[in-house]
């Protein structure tokens, strides 16, 4: 079992910048892979960004050159750096985490709004 918890959430205005924190209750170990993913009123969740282990990261086309994903082992904690922020990134953002690239187990955080005023 790993408990997610999110922070950095809020209210910016468009061209904004936001750092989301999600912090871990144990070590992400090397085959983890963990991952923001968002979801907007009416829509279904997407995943946003993923960084496993050993480093490597992945981005949806929609935040690319915009959004960072990074990992601080030593502080359990994964970030997601949010520069050039739309109104269409407006969503509440979740953590992700799966064991590893096989697992189906999935443990989530609670979720943090974030809103991006025009």
């Amino acid at each position: 079992q790993v408990q997610l918890v999110e922070s950095g959430g809020g209210l910016v205005q468009a061209g904004g910048s936001l750092r989301l924190s999600c912090t871990a209750s144990r070590s992400i170990v090397s085959m983890n892979v963990v991952g923001w993913y968002r979801q907007a009123p009416g829509k279904q969740r997407e995943v946003v960004a993923t960084i496993a282990g050993g480093g490597s990261t992945n981005y949806v086309d929609s935040v690319k050159g915009r959004f960072t994903i990074s990992g601080d082992n030593a502080k359990k904690t994964v970030y997601l750096q949010m520069n050039s922020l739309k109104p269409e990134d407006t969503a509440v953002y979740y953590c992700n985490l799966k064991p590893s690239i096989w697992s189906t187990v999935n443990y989530w955080g609670q979720g943090t709004q974030v809103t991006v005023s025009s």
